[in-house]
């Protein structure tokens, strides 16, 4: 019975701690790791739209990479410290010009290569007519970004006269998750702790429970004198 009650105990232990380890960790990471928003302007149509909620992972620009959607706050040029979604297209280094053919035929490119933009609004990678021509080579610590919804986004191009309309990595306040994955992760993670930490708690009773029986005293037989 004691070989029994050890390992119950063994197992409490291990199970509790798993499940502290999920509940407690997946509440740190989603206050400290973890954002949300809400889209406010139409400039990442068709990807986000006024009023969509965007969860994201909170990180500075050098943890990003082309093609995600990250969250930015530049006061500077925007006037306002709110956040604001674009598209990173260009890195520290990369040569970023527009466009290679007209319309919807048109391609954005980066160190010389077309990118596939299937992400874009309408097909459309230089946002039609009037939308200025660039040849912008990014520098090191800085992103060229771009909205999805090129004709009506303000984003590097907007800011070609300083710096070539880069944003400086330290502007970025995070990276867009895909979709609602790393948030059902960690709501799931809190409850499945809390379950197993329960559970390890009943492992420990039961462990006690069977150390006292093993533990409990035999019995002697009575010694009865009979009469010869």
């Amino acid at each position: 019975m004691s070989g029994a009650g050890r390992r119950l105990g063994v197992a409490a232990v291990v199970v509790g701690l798993l499940g502290l380890v999920l509940g407690v960790g997946g509440l740190a990471y989603a206050r400290v790791g973890l954002g949300g928003a809400v889209v406010s302007s139409e400039s990442m149509r068709p990807t986000y739209g006024p009023g969509d909620r965007i969860f994201y992972e909170r990180t500075d620009g050098s943890g990003v990479r082309r093609g995600d959607v990250v969250l930015l706050s530049a006061p500077d040029r925007y006037g306002f410290d709110v956040l604001v979604v674009k598209r990173v297209i260009g890195v520290g280094g990369d040569r970023v010009a527009c466009c290679t053919g007209t319309g919807t035929a048109g391609r954005v490119t980066v160190n010389g290569k077309p990118i596939e933009e299937p992400y874009l609004k309408g097909g459309e990678a230089g946002g039609g007519s009037g939308i200025p021509a660039y040849d912008v080579r990014v520098p090191e610590g800085r992103l060229f970004l771009l909205g999805d919804n090129r004709a009506n986004a303000r984003d590097s191009r907007a800011f070609l006269d300083d710096r070539g309309g880069t944003f400086a990595e330290s502007e970025i306040r995070g990276r867009a998750t895909d979709g609602y994955a790393l948030p059902t992760v960690i709501g799931t993670a809190f409850p499945l702790g809390v379950v197993l930490t329960l559970v390890g708690v009943g492992l420990g009773i039961g462990a006690r429970v069977v150390r006292r029986r093993g533990r409990a005293p035999v019995p002697v037989a009575p010694n009865w004198h009979l009469p010869a």
